[in-house]
């Protein structure tokens, strides 16, 4: 990789409801995907400073971050992205920013099969970090 090139690094929480559920958010821009909450980390940041930034501007509430589950390698957007259990106050309200246009909680069935296979990951953590490849 050259000095110049571009490499990502992002950060996404699974928050979950009582029932299962996985929290998604609609974006407003792109392909209007429904996606986990968090984002790209900025240089001067931790991946969790910025995995708590990116979801207090998200969903306009703080979470509490349970464990570090995953790190993918997504080689097609040349991006690491690590993906934290995390979770909510169930009485909290979310006040989306204009990056997203609805919030709502969806069964793993309705997940793509990459967001599938990470969320899944993360809810069956067994206390090891798994690696993978996309």
């Amino acid at each position: 990789m050259a000095f110049s090139d571009v490499y990502r690094v992002g950060a996404h929480a699974v928050i979950t409801n009582h029932t299962g559920q996985v929290l998604l958010l609609k974006a407003t821009y792109g392909d209007f995907a429904w996606g986990l909450p968090g984002g790209g980390i900025d240089p001067d940041e931790t991946i969790l400073e910025g995995l708590k930034r990116e979801c207090r501007e998200e969903l306009g509430v703080e979470i509490e971050v349970e464990a570090l589950t995953g790190v993918y390698l997504h080689a097609e957007i040349n991006a690491h992205v690590s993906i934290f259990r995390c979770h909510i106050d169930a009485a909290a309200d979310i006040i989306l920013s204009h990056e997203h246009s609805d919030f709502a909680y969806h069964d793993l069935e309705q997940l793509s099969a990459v967001q599938r296979q990470r969320v899944e990951d993360c809810i069956y953590f067994s206390g090891e970090v798994i690696f993978r490849k996309f």
